[in-house]
Formats: C-alpha cells, sequence, structure tokens
C-alpha cells in the first residue's frame, strides 16, 4: 500500500529529528551542501520552514527570523530549536483534510492542493536531514523509497523557485530508478556524493 503523504511527513520529520539528536556540540559551524550555509544555519532554516508552514496553516506565527538569513547561533540544543517546529508543522497538517483543493503555504505559488503540500513540508525536511546528516558524517536518512515518493512533489516545486529556494538541477543525473534518492538530490541542486572535504 502506498503511503499517504500524512505519513510522508512523519517519516521526513523523523529523519530529521534522528539526525538533529546526533549532531555533535562542536560541528555547528561545519560547512554543508547547501553553499555558505553551516550545520546551525541550516538547522535554523530548516525549523523556520516548518513553522512558515504551520504559521500559514492556522493563521499562527511563523518563524521568529527569516529562515532565508539565518545566523547559525543556535539558543540550545538542535533538538529544542526543532521539536516545536516539527511538532507545530504536524499539528497544523492534521488539520488538513486529504482532497482540499487549495491549502496555504509559504512558497510559490502560495496555494497547493493538500497533499502536494504536506508533501512539500516532507520534502523540505527530508533533504535538510541528508544535508546535516552528511555534513556531520551520519548515515543519509533520504532512504530511496522516502525520495521516490517526494519526488513528484519536487518537480512541482522546484522549477518556480529555481535560483531562491533551489539551485540548477545538476547533469548528467543519477538514473532514479536505481538510484531515486541521488537523482532527486540532483534535481534540486544538490552533488549526490558531496562530502565536508568538498566545501
Amino acid at each position: 500500500m502506498t503511503a499517504s503523504k500524512w505519513d510522508l511527513l512523519d517519516q521526513a520529520h523523523a529523519a530529521l529529528r534522528s539526525v538533529a539528536v546526533a549532531i555533535p556540540a562542536d560541528a555547528l559551524s561545519a560547512p554543508t551542501p547547501c553553499d555558505q550555509w553551516n550545520v546551525g544555519q541550516v538547522l535554523q532554516h530548516a525549523a523556520g520552514d516548518q513553522l512558515a508552514y504551520a504559521g500559514r496553516l492556522t493563521g499562527g506565527p511563523g518563524p521568529a527570523e527569516d529562515p532565508f538569513a539565518p545566523t547559525g547561533t543556535l539558543a540550545g540544543s538542535p533538538a529544542e530549536l526543532l521539536e516545536p517546529a516539527l511538532d507545530a508543522a504536524a499539528e497544523a497538517f492534521a488539520g488538513v483534510a486529504p482532497g482540499t483543493a487549495e491549502v496555504a503555504v509559504p512558497l510559490p505559488p502560495f496555494t497547493l492542493d493538500a497533499e502536494t503540500a504536506v508533501a512539500a513540508a516532507a520534502l523540505d525536511a527530508a533533504v535538510h536531514a541528508w544535508d546535516l546528516a552528511v555534513a556531520t558524517g551520519q548515515a543519509s536518512p533520504l532512504t530511496p523509497a522516502l525520495a521516490a515518493a517526494l519526488s513528484p512533489a519536487a518537480r512541482v516545486l522546484a522549477e518556480p523557485l529555481r535560483g531562491f529556494a533551489y539551485a540548477p538541477a545538476l547533469t548528467p543525473a543519477p538514473d532514479p530508478d536505481t538510484d531515486p534518492a541521488g537523482a532527486l538530490l540532483a534535481f534540486l541542486g544538490r552533488s549526490p556524493g558531496w562530502t565536508p572535504s568538498a566545501a
């Protein structure tokens, strides 16, 4: 049975949580695949994105700072930063009925159908989980199954946001049939083989 988009959000949030709790305290300034952003900045961005989805869905507050200009300075642990954001997004999406035609989202076109909106938030969390994992020497949490399930949302979202939220797609890209995670990352402008030494 195919996982629902809400299940994908749960999986992506779990991936981000598992990576965050394993980030060493001295790794916040380490480089990441996000050009010119360190681990602390990607953490703040990832949390801010989830808060932005929650705020748009509920009319409540969004992130306290601009997710696209993160400072990288954390007041507490990575988990303390992420947990409220992930909880807020999960709770907000729990109130969205499957099949809803227009759901408010924090990125152009600012409304999406319910399933694509949930998948967009999941895509964001899962890819940032990968960013943080490879930056801190952890195993990738972006499984082939999760990547394949998120790829349709990436196809909808990426092109309108090239040069803002996503870099140009990398070519040649891995075959999505044999390496769905690599293909998804390359489509989003990330090098699937990125390592800290490449920064």
